[in-house]
This record gives structure tokens, C-alpha cells and sequence, in this order.
């Protein structure tokens, strides 16, 4: 079967079983599988295909018709991001994390304009921790790119180069340094999607090193925003987690 048949495919089946009306009006939320409609700056059409729908069609449709080679899975992931449909940019998404390891390092490129147009955090997430993430860690050159994207205008792409060192930092490896290096510089902007990130990775490295957090957040109890903080400190040690906090209601370092 050809791509574009395979794309369509995948298309047909999500409008069967998607309802736009799903997530509107309400709070996204992963476990509940409601998804995040796109608001109405990213022009792109809703089917309201829950998370798990997509993510079984997807894998339904790979399984029927197997892609093999990774020009193919490549430009099946363009068609479908391409298509202007929301819930197919999810899809997309899904092809590549589940034929990842067809993927080599200069689809890095391919990715990146994924990074760029995709402008929410319901697929940014997902493309950093499935796909993203992964690629660098078997490409490990691929960090010169992460380097690039933590000083680009887009605080999206900023957000990406932090969240795809992700992975191999919550299983207690990975570059905490890079990602220190990254969080330091970004650590006082005001967007709410660099604040919280910043957050999250520090609560996923701090259960199992949580000495790493405690050390890099001491002397920024002062610089850090609350969102920030709330998110790292929220599994450290009580004594911890309370001496840097009387600190940051302080306003300065612990």
C-alpha cells in the first residue's frame, strides 16, 4: 500500500471515531485522555480523536501495511503533519515513536520543522519524549542542535531543547549539566511554558538524584519563579525541601 493510501487510511478511521466537541470547555488532561484543542491561532482543523484512538489507529495501520524503509516512514509522517488536521499531526507523531528505530540522524531536520509549526505542548511533549529524546541520545552529536535551539527567538524551540534531554535524565542518566546550562539561561523569563518545563524536568531528576536539584537550585531560590520551584522541590527530602523554601519566600538564596 502506498503512503498516501496508508495516510488516508488513518485519516478516515479518526474522522469515524473523532467528536470535535471532545476537550472543549475543558481542562486538557493526559490521563483522562482529553486532548488540548488547538485554539484558533494555529490554523488547523479538530477531529476530537482521543489520545489512545490516535495512538491505536496509527499503530493498526502500521501493523497492516508495514513501513520498512525510513524514507517511507518519513514522508508518511510529512503527509500526515501536512494534511492540516490536528489530530493527524498527532498521528504523525505516533509513526515515528513507534517505527523509531528506522529513523537516522539527519531526520533531526524533518523534526525540527515539526518543533517550529507545531506551537502547542500537547504535541511538542509527546515529539520531545517519544521521538526527540530518543534520536539524541542514539545520535549523541545531535546535542550541537539542542545547543542551537536553547538561544532561538522561539520559546517553543527553547522549550525543546531542554524537555528532549528528558528521557535519559528520569531514568538517572543523561546530561544534567547541558540541561542546568540550559535552565540557568532561561531561568527568568516570564513564559509560563519555560517556567513550568524548567520545573518538571528538576521533579523527574529529583527522584533519583535529588542531590543534583538541591545542589542547582540553592543559590537560585532567589531567581527561581513559583511555578518553577513548586514543580522542583515537590520530591525532595522534607528537610530540604524546607530550608530551600523559607529561602525562596525570602527571595534569596538557600
Amino acid at each position: 500500500m502506498s503512503i498516501e493510501a496508508i495516510a488516508a487510511e488513518i485519516e478516515r478511521e479518526l474522522r469515524a471515531q473523532g467528536n470535535p466537541r471532545v476537550g472543549l470547555g475543558q481542562k486538557a488532561d493526559r490521563e483522562k485522555h482529553i486532548p488540548d484543542p488547538p485554539g484558533p491561532r494555529i490554523k488547523l482543523e479538530y477531529l476530537g480523536a482521543r489520545v489512545p484512538v490516535v495512538r491505536s489507529t496509527t499503530k493498526a495501520a502500521l501493523r497492516a501495511h508495514p513501513v520498512k524503509e525510513r524514507g517511507e516512514l518519513v514522508a508518511l509522517a510529512e503527509r500526515l503533519w501536512d494534511a492540516g488536521v490536528y489530530d493527524l499531526r498527532l498521528a504523525a507523531i505516533d509513526a515515528l515513536r513507534v517505527r523509531i528505530e528506522l529513523l537516522e540522524a539527519g531526520d533531526l531536520e524533518t523534526l525540527e520543522r515539526f518543533v517550529r509549526e507545531a506551537q502547542t505542548w500537547a504535541l511538542l511533549d509527546t515529539l520531545s519524549i517519544s521521538v526527540l529524546g530518543p534520536l539524541v541520545e542514539r545520535y549523541p552529536q545531535l546535542v550541537a542542535t539542542l545547543d542551537r535551539w536553547a538561544e532561538d527567538e522561539d520559546f517553543w524551540v527553547r522549550r525543546q531543547a531542554m524537555l528532549s534531554l528528558l528521557p535519559a535524565l528520569r531514568r538517572g542518566g543523561g546530561d544534567f549539566e547541558r540541561f542546568a546550562g540550559y535552565a540557568d539561561t532561561m531561568l527568568e523569563e516570564r513564559e509560563f511554558f519555560i517556567r513550568k518545563v524548567i520545573g518538571w524536568v528538576l521533579r523527574e531528576v529529583s527522584k533519583k538524584r535529588p542531590e543534583l536539584v538541591v545542589e542547582w537550585l540553592a543559590p537560585r531560590t532567589g531567581r527561581a519563579s513559583g511555578v518553577t520551584f513548586r514543580e522542583a522541590v515537590k520530591y525532595l527530602p522534607a528537610e530540604e525541601k524546607a530550608r530551600l523554601t523559607a529561602a525562596f519566600r525570602e527571595g534569596r538564596p538557600a
